[in-house]
C-alpha cells in the first residue's frame, strides 16, 4: 500500500542528507521535540585528518575521518572503510546508520564510522599496516577509540589483519590496559576475537530474509508463498556480507540465480553453485564467462534487473536510483549494503507493492556479534567454556535415567546429539538469530501499528523513540 505521507526526496544522492530525510519521515509517526530531533539526528564528533606515509624516495598524503554520530550510549561502534570513493558525507551517513541500527536490534552502542582514502590493492602489505597502525596511533592522540570510547570494526576493504593490527597498536600504547583488546572487534580468533563474527553479517541478512519470507500475509500480497524454498534470489557482491548471505539462503532453501560484481554479472534460471563462482571468480579475475551462465551481463547494473523474486545488493551506496528501479523485476529488496537504494528508488518500489527489508536492520549481523565480542573481551572468558561440559554431563545424566526407567536404549548418535553442550559458535549463532528474529517483527509491529507505509521508515520510528528515551534517561533532555 503507498504510504500518503512520503516526503519528496532529492534527485541527487547526498547519502547522509538521505539519512536524516528517513528520520524526518519517521519523526511524523512521533512525538519528540524538534530540538530532541535535531540532536538525535546531528553528527557529534567529526574528526577529519591527513598524515603522511613514505613511498619509497617520497611521501603521500593519506586523508581519513574518525565520525563518532551518537554518544546516548557508551561506547560508540562502527567499521573503518578502505576505498578511494570515501568522503566526509558518507562517513557521516554510515556512522548515523550505526546509531540507528543500534538501536533497532538493540546493541547498547552509539554509532561511529572511519574511512581512510585509499584503494587498499594500490599498497603493499607493508604500506597498509603503516597507514592502519598510523591512523590507529591518530584516533588514540584524539581520544577517538578505547573500549570504553569508540570501538572499531571492519567495513568495506577492510578484515580481521587490519584489526589485528589496531588492537596490536592499541596494546602498545596503553600498556597495562587490562581492557584493551576489546578497543576493536572483528578481530581472528588467536587475537580473542570471536567464533562467527566473520560470516555474522551475511548469516544475520539471510535471517532478516528468512523472517520476512516466512509472514504468509505479506507473501500472499506479493503473489508469492512464504517460506524461502525456491525463491529466486540475485545478489550483487561476491565479497564477505554477499558471500555468506547467498551461502546461507541456500542453506534455507532458495536458489540463487544472478550474481552481480563490478566486473559484469551472470544470470542463469537453473541457479548457481556459490563455491563454483566463488572459486572460477579467484582463478580468472571475474566472474564472467562462467560456463554454467546462461546470460553474461558486462554491465553489472544490467545484472540486478533480471528476473528474480528477492534482489540483495551487497556491494556499495546508491546502487538502485530511480534511473533503474522501474526495470527491478525482484519483489523484494533485502539491503545487504549500507544505503544501496535512494529514497526516490525506494518509494517508487514501495509504492508499486514491493518490500524493502531496510540495511540498518538488514545487515546488523556484523555489530550483534561485535557486541558479543566485545562483551567476551572484557569479560575475559569465551562463550560456553564454563558451562559447557557441565551441561554435556547433566544432559548424559538425564539420558541414563530415562534408559534406566524406561529401558529404552539410545544409539549413540542419539545420545551424541542430545548429550551435546553448545560451543562459542553455536552460542553466538544462537544469539545471532533471536536477535534478528525479535527485531524483525518488532518493526513489523510498528509498520502496522502506525501505517508507516514501510518497514524502514517503521525501523526508524522505533530507533528514534528508543534513543529519545535514552537522551531523557540521562538528563540532558528535559
Amino acid at each position: 500500500m503507498a504510504n500518503n505521507n512520503q516526503i519528496a526526496f532529492s534527485e541527487e544522492p547526498h547519502f547522509y542528507d538521505d539519512v536524516c530525510q528517513y528520520v524526518d519521515q519517521a519523526a511524523k509517526y512521533t512525538n519528540h521535540d524538534k530540538g530532541l530531533l535535531n540532536q538525535i539526528k546531528a553528527c557529534n564528533s567529526v574528526y577529519r585528518f591527513q598524515f603522511p606515509i613514505r613511498r619509497g624516495n617520497s611521501f603521500e598524503i593519506i586523508h581519513a575521518w574518525r565520525v563518532e554520530h551518537s554518544h546516548h550510549m557508551s561506547p560508540t561502534k562502527g567499521g573503518i572503510r578502505y576505498s578511494e570513493m570515501v568522503n566526509e558525507d558518507e562517513v557521516m551517513a554510515l556512522a548515523a546508520l550505526m546509531t540507528y541500527k543500534c538501536a533497532i536490534v538493540n546493541v547498547p552502542f552509539g554509532g561511529a564510522k572511519g574511512g581512510i582514502k585509499i584503494n587498499p590493492k594500490d599498497y603493499t602489505l607493508a604500506e597498509l599496516e603503516t597507514i592502519t597502525r598510523r591512523y590507529t596511533v591518530e584516533l588514540i592522540k584524539k581520544n577517538f577509540i578505547g573500549p570504553g570510547i569508540d570501538v572499531p570494526a571492519p567495513d568495506y576493504g577492510s578484515g580481521e589483519r587490519e584489526m589485528s593490527w589496531i588492537a596490536d597498536t592499541y596494546l602498545t600504547m596503553n600498556p597495562g590496559s587490562l581492557d584493551a583488546l576489546a578497543c576493536v572487534t572483528g578481530k581472528p580468533i588467536a587475537l580473542h576475537g570471536i567464533a562467527g563474527r566473520k560470516e555474522a553479517t551475511g548469516r544475520g541478512v539471510a535471517y532478516a530474509i528468512r523472517e520476512c519470507v516466512s509472514v504468509a500475509d505479506d507473501m500472499k500480497a506479493l503473489g508469492l508463498s512464504s517460506g524461502l524454498d525456491g525463491k529466486r534470489v540475485i545478489v550483487q557482491g561476491l565479497g564477505n556480507v554477499g558471500y555468506h548471505s547467498a551461502k546461507y539462503l541456500i542453506e534455507f532453501g532458495a536458489i540463487i540465480v544472478g550474481f552481480c560484481e563490478f566486473e559484469g554479472a551472470i544470470y542463469s534460471k537453473n541457479g548457481f553453485d556459490l563455491d563454483e563462482v566463488f572459486n572460477h571468480r579467484k582463478q580468472t579475475g571475474s566472474i564472467l564467462g562462467f560456463s554454467k551462465s546462461q546470460m553474461d551481463f558486462n554491465n553489472s547494473a544490467e545484472g540486478l534487473e533480471q528476473e528474480c523474486d528477492i534482489l540483495v545488493p551487497a556491494a556499495l551506496e546508491n546502487q538502485i536510483t530511480e534511473k533503474n528501479i522501474g526495470r527491478i523485476k525482484a519483489k523484494i529488496i533485502a539491503e545487504g549494503a549500507n544505503g544501496p537504494t535512494t529514497p526516490a528508488a525506494a518509494s517508487a518500489f514501495i509504492e508499486n507493492g514491493g518490500i524493502i527489508i531496510p540495511d540498518m536492520y538488514a545487515n546488523a549481523g556484523g555489530v550483534t556479534v561485535s557486541y558479543f565480542e566485545w562483551l567476551k573481551n572484557l569479560s575475559h572468558v569465551a562463550f560456553g567454556r564454563i558451562g559447557r561440559r557441565y551441561d554435556e554431563n547433566e544432559n548424559i545424566n538425564i539420558m541414563n535415567l530415562i534408559e534406566k526407567t524406561t529401558g529404552t536404549t539410545l544409539t549413540n548418535e542419539q545420545r551424541l546429539m542430545v548429550s551435546k553442550g553448545a560451543s562459542e559458535l553455536e552460542l553466538v549463532n544462537s544469539g545471532l538469530e533471536d536477535t534478528m528474529i525479535r527485531s524483525y517483527h518488532e518493526i513489523r509491529e510498528i509498520k502496522l501499528k502506525k501505517n508507516t507505509g514501510s518497514l524502514r521508515t517503521a525501523a526508524f520510528v522505533g530507533a528514534v523513540d528508543k534513543i529519545a528515551v535514552s537522551y531523557m534517561n540521562m538528563g540532558i533532555w528535559p
